[in-house]
């Protein structure tokens, strides 16, 4: 690198050496390995129809991970401006200064570079497009983290407890260059995931399981707020002036990485007019896409059989080959968006997205648990005692994460029956209903302490004779699924501003907006839509001590208490959730 670093490369070319190939490259924090000579991976490139059809492929570990040199950075910030002259590097830098290497010392090439990658090698592959090398024709960030304060580890300030354990992999910088992993995970002695962060208490007893020498834990517990620490690990505001093509790549059930795709996209679209940038999602949890499973599930959902082949065919190929092999003028014959309506089960294209032709329509709580499209006339609200000893779980699973997964199309029945999760329901629809692009929930709330998390849920229920599939999970029946279509969380303190928290005024009418993930379902003639709001989702978040703190790593035990919510569903404060409908024909 222009610093004088070295990163651990790894390069498969065809053994046929009669033709010119491009570049497909993968840099990753998760190991470029099998490592020694005579070693190899069994599968290289993002399928096997691009590894038959003749690419050089180059894995790389990135900067302080595995057999590269230099120290780690999570998230590492992008420079704001470029000048190749300076030894000053960031994830571009690096991407750059190992595109130029392997043009000049790889044999066989034809000139062009793409780049590919899932999750973290998302984020790299996206890091890649500020300043990108001229010959960096083609980039498929997949999953990718698009800032760290709203992907995996918070959503919306709120904590993600359940990736506590994957704090061990982020957390701790290496002596050298080494093959073996140099960290060791905890051992939390259960499977009751639960019961284990219940046991644990205050986010500060987590101290005794990673010490000073976790940086990434020092860096979470002492930057609980928005701060210029997050927002310079954004990639988000660096994405202008794009001009590789770009396919962004996610999935509608990704527990991980959500916002990501959809940001980064919309970034693109937005910031980069003349860029050839498109987006896929389909029915996928994170990274279902790069494999053959045959019947696509999430949960107890079953979406078809080899959308994941007939993705890597029809569209990765087709993405990569046009721009790596072909004329690479744009005109793929790809759409906008492919996006899969996890309703219908059906693959839809799209000119742009969310879709001009959808309109804004508001879905209003009511009193008695209904939800309708016209304001309530009433001066109603509905209340729930929250309670951090006794918060309501996620899932109904036992079971400690590496990382959550089929939660994110979990039955929800068992949440619905809970006293501390209100919900509220359509009357059973007369016709179908297409919800195809942004949702903002606008909660008018109050709270009998200084602080409280908001969790609203959308939930498609299935008619109680609903028959069973192959596929549904044991002791679970498809009659009344509640099927979580969406879902999110707000940190309460962070309404006004993600930077400057600030506490409630107990008994005081507040408003609290912010946006779930876009979603493109069908909720079908005889079903119901509903939403579900609580406070605790546990051990999903942290629990909020609902008493305000400064900073919520540090509470004390006594900090936590139980507190009286309230959502009003009345002329003057108005919950509703703002979502926009596709007509159908």
């Amino acid at each position: 690198m222009r610093d004088g670093v070295h990163l651990h490369t790894v390069v498969y070319t065809p053994k046929d050496k009669s033709k010119a190939y491009p570049i497909l490259m993968q840099r990753t924090p998760y190991s470029a390995g099998p490592y020694g000579e005579g070693n190899f991976r069994t599968s290289i490139a993002p399928s096997p129809y691009l590894m038959e059809d003749g690419y050089i492929v180059v894995y790389q570990d990135v900067r302080g991970r595995w057999m590269s040199e230099g120290a780690y950075d999570n998230m590492r910030p992008t420079l704001p401006v470029r000048n190749n002259k300076s030894k000053e590097i960031d994830e571009s830098t690096d991407t750059f200064d190992t595109i130029d290497w392997l043009l000049k010392n790889v044999k066989n090439h034809n000139g062009k570079v793409g780049m590919w990658g899932i999750s973290y090698p998302g984020f790299y592959s996206a890091a890649a497009l500020p300043f990108a090398h001229p010959n960096l024709k083609a980039v498929s960030p997949q999953a990718p983290i698009g800032d760290f304060y709203f992907d995996d580890f918070h959503h919306n300030g709120a904590y993600f407890l359940s990736y506590w354990l994957a704090t061990t992999v982020f957390g701790y910088q290496k002596p050298g260059p080494t093959d073996e992993p140099w960290y060791e995970m905890v051992d939390p002695g259960t499977r009751d995931g639960y019961q284990f962060f219940m046991d644990m208490g205050s986010l500060k007893n987590a101290d005794k399981y990673y010490g000073e020498d976790n940086f990434f834990w020092q860096q979470l517990k002492e930057n609980p707020d928005y701060n210029e620490f997050w927002q310079k690990r954004s990639i988000i505001p660096h994405l202008k002036d794009i001009k590789p093509a770009v396919m962004t790549v996610g999935g509608w059930f990704d527990a991980e990485d959500l916002y990501g795709p959809l940001s980064i996209y919309k970034t693109i679209e937005k910031n980069s007019e003349s860029a050839y940038n498109t987006l896929v999602m389909g029915p996928w949890s994170h990274g279902d896409w790069a494999g053959e499973p045959g019947a696509q599930t999430v949960s107890s959902m079953y979406f078809g059989d080899s959308l994941s082949t007939w993705y890597q065919k029809e569209i990765e190929f087709v993405f990569f080959d046009h721009f790596l092999k072909g004329p690479g003028d744009g005109k793929t014959g790809l759409p906008e968006a492919y996006l899969f309506d996890t309703g219908t089960n059906q693959w839809e294209t799209f000119a742009q997205w969310p879709p001009k032709e959808a309109r804004k329509v508001n879905y209003y709580l009511q009193d008695e648990g209904k939800l309708t499209t016209e304001q309530p006339d009433g001066f109603g609200y509905q209340e729930f005692i929250s309670d951090p000893k006794k918060p309501v779980p996620y899932s109904q699973d036992i079971k400690l994460n590496f990382t959550p997964r089929k939660y994110m199309a979990d039955d929800q029945r068992f949440a619905a029956r809970r006293p501390d999760v209100l919900v509220f329901e359509t009357d059973v629809l007369d016709e179908d209903i297409t919800l195809g692009g942004e949702i903002m929930a606008r909660l008018r709330v109050s709270t009998s302490e200084t602080d409280a998390d908001w969790i609203v849920k959308l939930v498609d229920v299935f008619p109680g004779d609903t028959p069973n599939h192959d596929y549904v999970q044991e002791g679970m029946d498809m009659g009344n699924y509640h099927l979580k279509v969406r879902s999110e969380v707000i940190r309460g303190r962070y309404r006004e501003s993600f930077s400057d928290p600030k506490p409630f005024v107990p008994h005081e009418v507040t408003e609290v907006d912010f946006r779930l993930q876009d979603v493109l379902h069908t909720f079908k003639k005889g079903h119901k839509i509903q939403i579900q709001i609580q406070s605790t989702w546990f051990p999903l978040i942290d629990r909020n001590p609902q008493r305000y703190v400064e900073n919520i790593f540090k509470a004390a035990d006594s900090d936590f208490v139980k507190a009286t919510h309230r959502v009003y569903h009345s002329i003057s404060h108005p919950t509703h959730l703002e979502v926009q409908v596709l007509e159908r024909k």
